[in-house]
């Protein structure tokens, strides 16, 4: 059976629930210690690219337009979203990020990316 996919800010402490953590930002959050963190991967390379990120720029009049771009941009690397298949066959993985907008950030645009375009 797969696993579910949850996201998180880091900055919340980690839970039980969370199962395998994730973090899918290219740049080391502020404030976090690789300890406190608790990871199982970090996923640089599932993060969006820093021009995509620049521009999206956390404007919510954007969000529909970075999803579609992030999309094009997962598409083109299908190797690097093999590496949560065997977190995924384990149980639930969370999807950790730092943005302050938990509505509106890449792990939810990653978690709906996987929901919708990958077999488990």
């Amino acid at each position: 059976m797969s696993g579910s996919i949850q996201t998180k800010r880091i900055y919340e402490p980690a839970a039980p629930g969370d199962g395998a953590r994730v973090l899918v930002d290219r740049i080391w959050p502020r404030g976090i210690r690789r300890e406190e963190a608790k990871l199982d991967l970090w996923l640089k390379d599932a993060a969006p690219s820093t021009e995509l990120r620049k521009w999206f720029g956390h404007e919510p009049e954007k969000w529909a337009e970075f999803r579609k771009r992030y999309a094009r941009e997962l598409d083109a690397k299908p190797e690097t979203l093999s590496a949560l298949d065997p977190l995924l066959a384990e149980g639930p993985v969370t999807l950790l990020f730092a943005a302050k907008d938990v509505e509106r950030n890449n792990a939810e645009a990653l978690r709906a990316y996987l929901t919708s375009h990958r077999r488990r």
